[in-house]
């Protein structure tokens, strides 16, 4: 049988997270690269036909909006996993508890003192224009100080073989329920080899995430609910995984009441006292009283009651402010500021339009530049302009002339490859990295390892899974 190693390509001027050049397999996946190079194309179809209808048969779906064939579809899928060495990955869990800590004593000084403000690391106009900066946040006192519960960073690693975080995910960041299913069709796929290579678990993340939550309560043992928009949100397969793992209940605005200043949730026993509140609901709709009035979402006055202290919400309304796209630039900034320290990871070079210098750049440059809108997400609304159209680069100028605050522009990256089974074939795609942390009462946890999204078409640069892309299982190993 002819290997699957045999014939793969490399993409040139990119890092390969596999290979080396000349297709020598870096040391990280010497074991990997064995078995795979044994393994024939029937083999591996066998396994990736596996997967998909593990996949199925487990419900494991995304929304996707716009998409006018049916907004539900199965999760794609990679059997090949994302080897991270030990030594490489303790480098990038104390940069991301670097870099929560300092976004979090942020959150804590604009909502209160905002001494980043007076002493002029950044501009006043981008906060108190933001529309993610929630004035009803001014003054609150919240639980512990922490308002960055939980938090995804997008890391990407560059031709230069070094990580840069690309953005900050602290509102309600998705993902992890796929983590979780990712490893453990590894561990049908691969029943020997993890043990051997001593793969880090990620499988304890629900319970990580349970005990980090009942260490924001004075209750010994407080009453954690799962608050979802519902059925048609797009991450509702995870809010339901999620609340079963973690052995709390999923609930609705509908299934929650307020009574005599407390937050009780509906049951067939009565009225049951709920202290914890990890909600996947974004803060517009949270409560209608103080935000969007036409929500059904959330619960009336449920923000009176957090500024008296009678309910914890995760993570903390107002956190929207903290992972802005124009706020990104300033994080190194804060980590000097707040943690006087260098940053372990650096951000990536970011122009903003609200500089007239760098907007003017930008516009010389564009066919060079990924524009993105300052609140956007899911890849979603963003300008590629080494593949846009003259049409689609005048377009887009047109927005941002409209409103040149709220569009950033980067450098278009060489984003790292990693080998994925396309069409029978070893192929290299783009793939980035998502790590997931935990903030309570005991620190700050990183989940090992993490969602390795990839692009599954060829040449592009945008990983999101409503944008085309899929995932896969991220392997850190110990032995490495």
């Amino acid at each position: 049988m002819k290997s699957i190693l045999n014939h793969y390509a490399q993409a040139p001027n990119t890092w390969d997270e596999m290979f080396e050049k000349e297709n020598s397999i870096r040391s990280v996946y010497n074991e990997f690269g064995d078995y795979l190079s044994k393994a024939s194309i029937e083999e591996i179809n066998q396994m990736q036909e596996f997967s998909r209808q593990f996949f199925m048969n487990q419900g494991v779906t995304f929304t996707v909006y716009n998409n006018k064939k049916g907004v539900e579809r199965i999760f794609p899928f990679d059997i090949l996993p994302r080897i991270i060495a030990f030594k490489e990955w303790k480098i990038i869990e104390t940069a991301i508890i670097q870099r929560i800590k300092a976004l979090n004593f942020f959150l804590k000084d604009i909502y209160n003192e905002q001494f980043i403000i007076k002493d002029k690391i950044i501009p006043p106009d981008l906060i108190v224009s933001n529309p993610n900066f929630l004035r009803e946040m001014r003054g609150l006192q919240v639980p512990q100080d922490i308002y960055t519960h939980i938090s995804g960073v997008d890391l990407i690693r560059n031709n230069d073989g070094k990580f840069y975080v690309l953005e900050d995910n602290l509102r309600t960041p998705s993902g992890v329920s796929y983590m979780l299913e990712n490893r453990e069709i590894s561990r049908r796929l691969y029943p020997y080899m993890l043990p051997k290579q001593k793969v880090l678990q990620v499988n304890n993340y629900p319970q990580m995430l349970y005990d980090q939550l009942k260490t924001l309560s004075p209750k010994t043992d407080p009453e954690i609910v799962l608050l979802t928009p519902g059925l048609y949100n797009s991450a509702y397969y995870e809010h339901t995984s999620l609340a079963r793992l973690m052995g709390v209940e999923l609930v609705e605005g509908s299934d929650l009441v307020i009574d005599n200043h407390y937050v009780y949730m509906k049951t067939a026993g009565g009225l049951k006292k709920v202290d914890v509140i990890y909600r996947r609901i974004d803060d517009d709709y949270l409560d209608p009283l103080n935000f969007k009035s036409e929500s059904v979402l959330g619960l009336a006055g449920i923000m009176d009651y957090y500024r008296k202290g009678n309910v914890v919400i995760v993570n903390a309304p107002g956190t929207g402010i903290a992972d802005d796209k124009a706020i990104y630039i300033y994080v190194p900034d804060m980590i000097r500021y707040y943690l006087n320290e260098e940053p372990i990871l650096e951000n990536i070079t970011t122009y903003q339009f609200a500089k007239p210098d760098e907007k003017a750049y930008v516009l010389k440059n564009i066919d060079q530049m990924v524009v993105k809108k300052t609140d956007g997400s899911g890849g979603y609304g963003m300008l590629m302009g080494k593949t846009a159209s003259e049409k689609e680069i005048e377009e887009y100028v047109a927005k941002i002339e409209q409103k040149p605050e709220n569009f950033i522009a980067q450098p278009t990256l060489s984003l790292s490859t990693t080998p994925c089974i396309i069409d029978d074939e070893l192929t290299p795609r783009c793939v980035d990295l998502r790590p997931f942390a935990v903030y309570g009462a005991n620190g700050i946890k990183v989940c090992p390892g993490g969602l390795s999204r990839v692009a599954l078409k060829k040449g592009s640069l945008v990983v999101n899974s409503s944008q085309g892309g899929g995932s896969k299982d991220t392997w850190v190993i110990k032995n490495s």
